[in-house]
């Protein structure tokens, strides 16, 4: 095994739990590349080899020990979260799938970059009566990395989704540079900065075509905007915060006069990765919207734009067909948003 290309002027990254690459999606545009990536799922790990043909994919994270001795400047992945999901098990630390939380501990104390970036659902924080994610927080602390962690909201970073994700940020030796890149200098110093009127930048409304056929038309009228719920296949779910085990996005076009505050917003809930299959059998949990009493799926083009992919970044070839619309939904829900990370990335690159 080789490195892909851990030497520059630029900022080097290693992604692990890489999925479809939202890392390499926001950074590179800063002029930053990755190393390596981490991949185990066969579709995601597709999409890596389509997009980044030079870039090896260690697969297996747990396997790092083996892999070779490299630097790099960040380390940056979002570990699985099902058993910390408040829709979960919530399982916590007993779940195997959360002990990759440690093995990314374990990555930091061989590499040892200055930087490291992770991501869960914010039932993080109240797994375990807290104490999971202290253990990750404490692992942190004994390897000498500063850090700090906010809840960042991706619908105030340009997106049309409410999706809300725990970000920890941290810096071999120093926590000031970790909080400096997640707070506003007026914060640190315990003035606060004045918290923006929710929905300021937020992109417009998803437009919606009525007839069949990819792309998106005209934005789509209907009282009070887009609203979205979940759908599983043991009934109707409202969460958000889950990971979505079998549950795809369905965003109803409702009346505001009937269905509140939440019908006023031009907003998606959370994208979800989901039981997708574009049979007809399991046409009913597809995602979908409605207009008036039409009703059309959501298209994968429409949920990379939702996590601010460009548009058919998860149209390649696969298995020597067009990928199916089901493996697309799935890594687009489980994701990172874009836009959020490439924020991350400028104000790491500030203070570098």
């Amino acid at each position: 095994m080789a490195w892909g290309g851990c030497e520059g002027d630029r900022m080097n990254f290693l992604s692990v739990c890489s999925g479809i690459e939202a890392a390499s999606a926001a950074w590179h545009p800063l002029g930053w590349k990755a190393c390596a990536f981490s991949e185990i799922e066969k579709f995601p790990s597709a999409v890596l080899s389509h997009h980044y043909p030079d870039t090896p994919n260690y697969g297996d994270m747990t396997n790092y020990k083996d892999w070779p001795d490299a630097t790099f400047d960040v380390l940056v992945g979002g570990t699985p979260c099902q058993s910390f999901s408040i829709a979960g098990l919530r399982q916590g630390l007993a779940d195997p799938r959360a002990n990759l939380m440690l093995v990314y501990l374990g990555l930091l104390d061989r590499f040892r970059p200055e930087w490291m970036v992770w991501e869960n659902v914010p039932g993080v924080l109240s797994s375990n009566g807290g104490r999971d994610f202290g253990t990750f927080l404490g692992g942190l602390g004994q390897l000498g990395y500063g850090f700090a962690y906010r809840v960042l909201d991706a619908q105030y970073f340009g997106l049309a989704q409410r999706r809300k994700r725990v970000f920890v940020v941290g810096y071999l030796g120093d926590w000031r540079r970790a909080a400096a890149v997640l707070f506003e200098p007026e914060s640190l110093s315990g003035h606060p900065a004045p918290r923006r009127e929710a929905g300021k930048g937020v992109a417009p409304t998803l437009s919606a075509r009525t007839k069949s056929g990819g792309g998106l038309g005209t934005d789509f009228d209907c009282d009070g905007g887009l609203v979205a719920h979940t759908l599983r296949g043991e009934g109707f779910s409202a969460g958000e915060d889950g990971t979505g085990r079998g549950t795809p996005l369905v965003p109803i076009c409702f009346s505001a006069k009937d269905h509140g505050a939440d019908a006023m917003t031009d907003l998606s809930p959370t994208l979800r990765a989901g039981g997708h299959n574009s049979s007809h059998a399991n046409a009913g949990v597809m995602p979908a919207i409605t207009q008036g009493w039409r009703v059309r799926r959501l298209t994968p083009r429409e949920c990379e734009r939702l996590q601010g992919f460009p548009d058919d970044y998860t149209a390649i070839p696969y298995r020597g067909k067009p990928a199916a619309d089901g493996p697309r939904y799935k890594a687009l829900g489980n994701s990172m948003a874009v836009p959020v990370m490439r924020w991350i990335g400028e104000r790491m690159e500030a203070l570098t």
